[in-house]
């Protein structure tokens, strides 16, 4: 049986904070219901986040005029606090978080597998989109 080969995609930022502001805003809810969105028309009206392996994590996101919205869940498989995350989303596709600090300042890397519903390129400008929102976030607050 043959198997298909994944598409993987990768994102990454340099956030100007320390890795340990980094990991906290990127982990708690009360911050990604700020940053957690691709544009301005977009957000993430509630979320729910265990970081720990085996803990679970739900994230709302919709549009702000209500035309549509979706959950964004899954399990963390992997948890090594302020350097990796690793996570399956809810519909089997895996994901990876790095953080590496580099002083006052943190490198993000976030690598996942594509889906097969829309562009490679328009997933990537996406996810990229995010983590500039998440970017933003952590150093202006």
């Amino acid at each position: 049986m043959a198997t298909q080969e994944k598409t993987i995609i990768t994102v990454e930022n340099t956030i100007d904070a320390p890795v340990e502001k980094v990991w906290q805003y990127w982990i708690q809810p009360e911050h990604i219901t700020k940053w957690n969105s691709a544009s301005d028309d977009w957000h993430t009206p509630r979320a729910e986040n265990d970081v720990r392996e085996g803990g679970k994590f739900q994230i709302r996101m919709e549009a702000k005029d209500g035309s549509m919205g979706f959950d964004f869940f899954g399990v963390y498989d992997k948890v090594k606090k302020n350097e990796y995350i690793e996570y399956t989303m809810g519909d089997g596709r895996k994901v990876q978080v790095s953080f590496k600090g580099e002083g006052n300042k943190t490198k993000l890397v976030e690598s996942f597998e594509a889906e097969s519903t829309n562009p490679v390129e328009l997933q990537k400008g996406g996810w990229q989109s995010i983590l500039d929102s998440f970017k933003k976030h952590a150093e202006n607050n």
